[in-house]
């Protein structure tokens, strides 16, 4: 069984910093691409895309959205099996719950995911 587990949400300033953490086991993290999406109030039927990165530990890949790039940074620990985002200068509009997804190809797309965690909420206050 597949487990994505997400941690790190939580309530910050504008201008502030959180870092998320997804942890799997090292059969996915090392076979498959790991993604970050975000589900904004009152947006249920969208995942809109926040970064991704590949499984391939030389030549690494990651893509990241344009609302967030240079903001947000996507990076893997392979001692922990754990890919993170960090948030930096964060703004209301970030306030979401966050998701991280499994699949084995890197993509933008929500619904080109296999697996998916619970979700961790991150509130960015004015």
């Amino acid at each position: 069984q597949v487990r994505l587990v997400e941690s790190g949400g939580g309530m910050v300033q504008a201008g502030g910093s959180l870092r998320l953490s997804c942890a799997t086991s090292g059969h996915i993290f090392n076979r498959y691409a790991m993604g970050w999406f975000r589900q904004a109030p009152g947006k249920e039927r969208e995942r809109e895309f926040v970064a991704a990165i590949t499984w391939r530990w030389s030549n690494s890949s990651t893509a990241y959205a344009d609302s967030v790039k240079g903001r947000f940074t996507i990076f893997r620990d392979k001692f922990k099996n754990t890919v993170y985002l960090q948030m930096n200068s964060l703004k209301p509009e970030d306030t979401a719950v966050y998701y991280c997804a499994a699949d084995p190809v890197l993509h933008r797309a929500y619904s080109e995911y296999d697996y998916w965690g619970q979700g961790t909420q991150v509130t960015v206050s004015s």
